[in-house]
């Protein structure tokens, strides 16, 4: 099971922002679309990611001074990434080590999915139900 069967027929709108955009702008748009985190792109390129904890972090630490901040200030850089062919597993792995709950996927340099620990927690368990049920078939056929 890869990132690549998570995210097929995935018709994700990736909220972004850019290393530019206030740390106010990215808390809204967190509020607004009730999502823990958002990529940073440079262009083209995930420079960081700004999560709730990095706007929590900076806010405990600096005051409410840092809304006016760019995320750029506060984002957590670089972006530890995956592609599309890291099994789940691996990627569930990462995520608990480095102890993060989001991952940009890229692929040829470009970003195409954002999955968290809650997408693939989904899918392992929709796997499950699905090889449990194949197991109580087969024993009810035999």
């Amino acid at each position: 099971m890869t990132i690549g069967r998570i995210i097929a027929n995935r018709q994700q709108d990736i909220v972004r922002c850019s290393p530019e955009t206030t740390v106010r702008e990215a808390a809204r748009l967190l509020a607004e679309r009730r999502i823990g985190a958002l990529p940073v792109l440079g262009g083209d390129e995930v420079v960081g990611i700004f999560s709730e904890r990095d706007l929590l972090y900076c806010v405990a630490r600096d005051g409410e001074a840092v809304l006016d901040w760019t995320v750029s200030q506060v984002m957590t850089a670089p972006a530890i990434t995956v592609d599309p062919s890291t099994s789940a597993i691996e990627a569930a792995a990462l995520m608990t080590k480095r102890r993060i709950r989001h991952l940009p996927v890229i692929e040829n340099g470009r970003l195409v999915a954002f999955v968290s620990i809650g997408d693939i927690v989904k899918y392992r368990l929709e796997m499950i139900e699905s090889e449990a049920q194949a197991m109580r078939d087969y024993i009810r056929t035999a």
